[in-house]
């Protein structure tokens, strides 16, 4: 199709990088105003978690119905996406999902929340992003790959039972019916009106993406791939780009990553909630530093973060997305009690937590 919009000095893989700024930027600016995170929904302030998850789940709901209705359109296909590969490799799915789940919960903040608030001036989280995409790129392709490939030889056939859509009803029938529930429980979730609203139009993104690359900017002589929201693959490139931006050209992550920044910050700006914050002490410097670790290489053997393989992966109906959504999930959980005090019997000493900064 890109060939019909008439373009003589601009190639479809050029265009992808504007397209995903443009993405970026428009995500940056509501997940900054509706604090878009899975992290507060699981193991947030106990009274932000029910109106954190309702924000969520109303994302996840437009882009469930936004996706498959493209998908039912025949504007785009996910037959040969990996998220409905036949063979699942479940074990890395379902241990990096746990780490990349116990990592979030660490930093206070999954991939995008974290890229969200390094541009309103966190330096905590810019801290944890740079491990992140470091540990992530040594997972894709540098020492740490071989535990990458070991644990994703680990397969499961699936045969046809790739994706809810080959259950009876078929994918826009499924979508519907998960979007339903996600819909029924955010609007009696206690998110504002406004907050909902925002979370909706997040939610259009991921179709958007979708269809933006693999129907308006598809080029069969200059082919890109079909992508949408996703924050691992794509602090990766962003990190090798930055310091080998002469021998690798840009695509639609680092675009999409430099639209999240800058429309963090201008939304951080335009309501004068920007301010530095750094590490208060090196027990905490450590342990955000682990838990980017962790999520970096969580997100790679899982195949995406909770934007990456929830947000744009469930859309997909893909078993692979479903699997690793849920080991995020579960690793958030039990990264919660990991890090929150308990006291042993009723004569053990009382403990008072240490304060935490806000997210």
């Amino acid at each position: 199709m890109f060939a019909d919009l008439g373009f003589s000095s601009l190639t479809a893989p050029q265009a992808a990088i504007w397209f995903g700024l443009g993405l970026g930027l428009m995500f940056g600016l509501l997940a900054q105003r509706t604090r878009f995170c899975l992290r507060r929904a699981i193991a947030g302030d106990p009274a932000e978690r029910r109106p954190a998850a309702g924000v969520w789940l109303m994302a996840l709901a437009v882009a469930l119905l936004g996706t498959q209705a493209a998908v039912f359109q025949g504007w785009i296909r996910f037959d040969s996406h990996r998220f409905l590969a036949t063979d699942l490799p479940w074990l890395a799915i379902a241990v990096g999902g746990v780490l990349f789940g116990i990592g979030m919960v660490l930093t206070r903040g999954c991939a995008s929340r974290l890229t969200v608030l390094t541009g309103q001036g966190n330096l905590r989280a810019l801290t944890v992003l740079v491990v992140f995409a470091v540990v992530a790129h040594a997972t894709l392709k540098g020492v740490l790959a071989p535990l990458r490939t070991t644990l994703g030889s680990v397969t499961l056939p699936l045969g046809e039972a790739t994706s809810l859509a080959a259950l009876p009803g078929g994918g826009l029938l499924w979508a519907a019916l998960i979007a339903v529930a996600a819909l029924g429980f955010s609007l009696r979730s206690g998110a504002s009106r406004v907050a909902l609203i925002g979370a909706a139009f997040l939610g259009a993104l991921v179709p958007l993406g979708w269809v933006g690359t693999g129907l308006v900017l598809y080029d069969d002589f200059d082919p890109i791939a079909m992508e949408s929201l996703a924050f691992t693959s794509t602090w990766s490139d962003s990190l090798f780009f930055t310091i080998a931006s002469s021998s690798i050209p840009a695509n639609f992550g680092i675009g999409l990553i430099g639209g999240t920044l800058a429309g963090a910050l201008v939304a951080a700006l335009t309501f004068r909630e920007f301010r530095w914050e750094s590490f208060s002490s090196p027990a905490q410097t450590g342990r955000y530093i682990t838990g980017g670790a962790l999520m970096g290489l969580g997100g790679v053997l899982a195949g995406g973060c909770t934007v990456g393989a929830g947000l744009s992966g469930l859309p997909t109906l893909g078993t692979a997305a479903i699997l690793a959504l849920a080991a995020i999930v579960a690793g958030g959980l039990l990264g919660q009690r990991l890090v929150t005090p308990s006291s042993s019997g009723s004569g053990a000493r009382e403990t008072t937590p240490q304060p935490v900064p806000a997210e």
